[in-house]
């Protein structure tokens, strides 16, 4: 199918990427240069609340990220907006911004996307492993509990040919029994 001139595009890197939750016409694995995905968001909606936060991805600034791509169709694109805003702005902790991404057929395309705000009071930064792990351990919110995202995530990565180091080694300790 041939793109349209008011086709959208919406670059995944953490649950979009597994369950998207819009049609789409086109997917392709993605890479995005000058952020990276960091556990750096406490959720307080989909993985966790204000209460008992869990932890979840965002764009932070700096390296590159791996996701995917896809393309909506020009009909499809408000619609898209409009539900990606309700999903991803429940607490306006993340910015909306138009990114490029590199496409693995050498296609460079602008691509809806979401990245960590800074400035806003859930964004965590860089926390230590053992501070992530007790954050991913004990967050529930609307959307099930934290270590099922981190798992998909990580396992949906693994699928892409992708190895995310910091979910690899969560996914690890989390099958682990606990001591």
């Amino acid at each position: 199918m041939e793109q349209g001139d008011g086709d959208l595009w919406v670059f995944g890197y953490g649950s979009l990427m597994w369950r998207p939750g819009f049609p789409y016409v086109e997917r392709s694995h993605a890479q995005l240069h000058g952020y990276h995905r960091a556990l750096c968001i406490l959720s307080h909606v989909h993985r966790g609340t204000p209460e008992k936060p869990g932890l979840v991805l965002g764009l932070d600034r700096g390296g590159r990220c791996h996701g995917v791509a896809f393309r909506i169709a020009a009909v499809e694109a408000e619609a898209t907006i409009h539900y990606l805003r309700e999903r991803e702005q429940a607490t306006s902790v993340y910015l909306e911004r138009r990114l490029s991404v590199r496409l693995p057929d050498g296609r460079t395309v602008r691509a809806l996307s979401y990245i960590a705000d800074r400035k806003h009071a859930q964004y965590a930064g860089r926390l230590d492993f053992d501070e992530v792990l007790r954050l991913v351990r004990r967050g529930v919110g609307i959307s099930g509990q934290n270590p099922d995202y981190v798992r998909s995530t990580y396992e949906h990565l693994l699928g892409m040919g992708v190895v995310d180091p910091l979910l690899r080694r969560i996914t690890e300790v989390l099958a682990a029994p606990e001591p």
